[in-house]
């Protein structure tokens, strides 16, 4: 892991150097999960709406950057396991140059955003943020129709487990029935509980 990361880190010093005379460099994420084909299918339209930009050179790099894009995601048959995220654009730096950067970076952790960025500099904030070492906090939400058990750390909240309880709610009938119905849906809850506290372990 030390690896990857250090040479994430290299990948993104890189990155954040690089300045875009116009507003050409693309950073594309794909979160963890998220279907790859609404992502090839996105670019797609932003390949046309990229022909209503006035500049031919930025409509050129953009265009171009974008097929890049596209082409490098049709290589993968599904989003890798933890997200994806692709930079792209013409780094060259005399006018009229061409020069395609394009970086590819599969996190040590899982993505959570999806982004789709035209800018002249690359979006390098969600993997930086990742590369923080934070606390991890462990979070549980709990009531008596379900529980959520998850993990804090940084920003991001990932949901480990959901655990239902099937404890019925208050019982309307009076008299001694309802004393004794009320006694079993909350011992219903006590054995729910006990058992969010056994899967948080």
């Amino acid at each position: 892991m030390a690896h990857e990361e250090f040479e994430m880190k290299k990948k993104l010093k890189h990155l954040g150097a690089l300045r875009g005379r116009h507003t050409e460099f693309i950073t594309v994420y794909i979160s963890a999960g998220y279907d790859l084909n609404k992502t090839v299918g996105l670019l797609s339209d932003e390949i046309g709406t990229a022909s209503n930009i006035k500049s031919k050179a930025t409509k050129k790099h953009v265009t171009n950057s974008l097929e890049k894009i596209i082409g490098e995601l049709r290589l993968f048959k599904k989003t890798p396991e933890n997200g994806l995220a692709i930079f792209c654009g013409n780094v060259a730096e005399g006018e009229g140059q061409t020069d395609y950067l394009i970086e590819t970076i599969i996190p040590p952790e899982k993505l959570s955003i999806n982004l789709y960025r035209c800018s002249k500099t690359f979006v390098l904030e969600p993997l930086l943020d990742l590369l923080e070492h934070h606390d991890t906090y462990g979070i549980i939400l709990v009531d008596r129709r379900d529980a959520d058990i998850g993990t804090l750390k940084g920003k991001r909240i990932e949901i480990l487990a959901s655990l239902d309880s099937l404890v019925p709610g208050k019982f309307r009938a009076g008299g001694q029935s309802a004393q004794r119905f009320e006694r079993v849906i909350e011992g219903m809850a006590q054995d729910f509980y006990k058992k969010v506290s056994e899967a948080a372990n």
